[in-house]
């Protein structure tokens, strides 16, 4: 009757480092992923910026903090063992403002906590790490690093042992008491005992597929990147401090396994959940934004942060000003427009932008609906995680 145990829709690193983790809990598990798409990591997962994220700016305790740590290691070491292009680099978090300073000790202190090693630096310490690079104080974070993400994602899939439909946009769900049927765009019918719900960007739907009210919405946000023209400018990984009040961490310089160096990204509202540019509009995809209470809630409360956001997508000036307070010696003429992406943010009712990883449980259903960065890098401890919960529900 059942086509597989475990049916997971979204071939991204985080549905299919479930598939992987569910193989290796329990040998034998049937296993099946739908991904919309004809290929793995299209959307978050291959439109990153490639960093191995340490853990040192989620609360500790947190979901986000105990995974990342764990899965920025255990990345590395994955890596290695199948020999994925990767490299830990470390990373500089540089205050350029004095009023910066007290949340750069405040990081300090939370990466000591998260077990994290930080060494604080002076202005001469930070030219010794990045010659062209000005502030007033920075923090080396050593366990940063950089990866192919694509390149995990397929070594995922390829090792999972799981069957891995592409081309399978899931259209309809039927829960019943003996698990689901789940079909697809082009009319094929799946049954599994257990869904998980991996779906990124589309998870709220997929959540509403499914009967479930997910008491959240994804709010897609683009980030926008551009890349310098001469790349020996940087050498390495160079952050801003990050405002707490907000999930995302600020335009900052990443050198990537490919040596380019990647400028960005900013945050502004995307037009559709896929909307990679000013130019993609889906109207039911922003209506359903627009009608989502959270999201003018949001507007109201940090309508001047998104001004400056939205300031600095339009006009390349004003993006290489904000480019300028870290490196001060580059132009306009030195960015290249590069490939953009879309963070998948959960925003309650409220407006409160959910600062977690929100993994929840229905009837013979797990949902992951909230897993922007640093999922990428926490993906193996993620998805051992989703495995735990499926195989407690099969």
């Amino acid at each position: 009757m059942f086509d597989c145990d475990v049916l997971v829709i979204g071939g991204g690193i985080v549905g299919l480092s479930t598939a992987y983790a569910l193989q290796r809990a329990a040998p034998g598990t049937r296993v099946a992923v739908l991904e919309k798409e004809e290929g793995p990591a299209r959307h978050q997962t291959g439109r990153n910026s490639g960093v191995i994220h340490s853990g040192i700016y989620y609360r500790p305790g947190s979901l986000k903090a105990r995974f990342a740590v764990e899965g920025a290691a255990e990345m590395v070491k994955f890596c290695a063992e199948w020999d994925i292009p990767h490299e830990v680099t470390g990373k500089l978090v540089v205050a350029t403002e004095r009023e910066e300073l007290p949340r750069l000790h405040a990081l300090v202190q939370r990466g000591r906590e998260n077990g994290i090693p930080v060494r604080e630096l002076g202005p001469s310490q930070i030219t010794a790490y990045e010659p062209r690079v000005r502030g007033l104080a920075a923090i080396h974070v050593g366990t940063t690093g950089i990866v192919d993400y694509k390149a995990v994602a397929r070594r995922l899939a390829d090792s999972s042992g799981a069957e891995i439909l592409y081309g399978a946009e899931v259209t309809a769900i039927d829960r019943r008491p003996w698990g689901v049927a789940v079909r697809t765009a082009d009319q094929r019918i799946l049954r599994a005992k257990v869904l998980v719900n991996c779906a990124g960007l589309h998870c709220d739907r997929i959540a509403r597929l499914a009967g479930d009210d997910p008491g959240m919405r994804i709010v897609p946000f683009r980030g926008e990147y551009y890349e310098l023209a001469d790349p020996s400018l940087v050498r390495g990984l160079v952050y801003p401090v990050p405002d707490p009040a907000f999930p995302f961490l600020g335009v900052h310089l990443t050198r990537g396994i490919d040596s380019g160096v990647h400028i960005g990204p900013n945050a502004v509202p995307a037009l559709a959940r896929e909307g990679y540019d000013w130019g993609v509009v889906r109207p039911g995809e922003l209506g359903g934004t627009l009608a989502w209470p959270g999201s003018w809630t949001i507007a109201r409360r940090h309508w001047r942060y998104g001004a400056g956001e939205l300031r600095r997508s339009l006009s390349k000036r004003a993006f290489t000003e904000a480019v300028r307070r870290l490196l001060p010696g580059v132009d306009e003429s030195d960015l290249r427009p590069a490939a953009a992406g879309v963070r998948a943010q959960a925003v309650l009712r409220d407006g409160t932008l959910v600062d977690d990883f929100l993994i929840r449980e229905a009837a013979r259903t797990v949902h992951v609906l909230n897993a922007p960065s640093p999922a990428a890098t926490a993906s193996l401890p993620i998805g051992r995680e989703i495995a735990r919960r499926a195989l407690a529900l099969l």
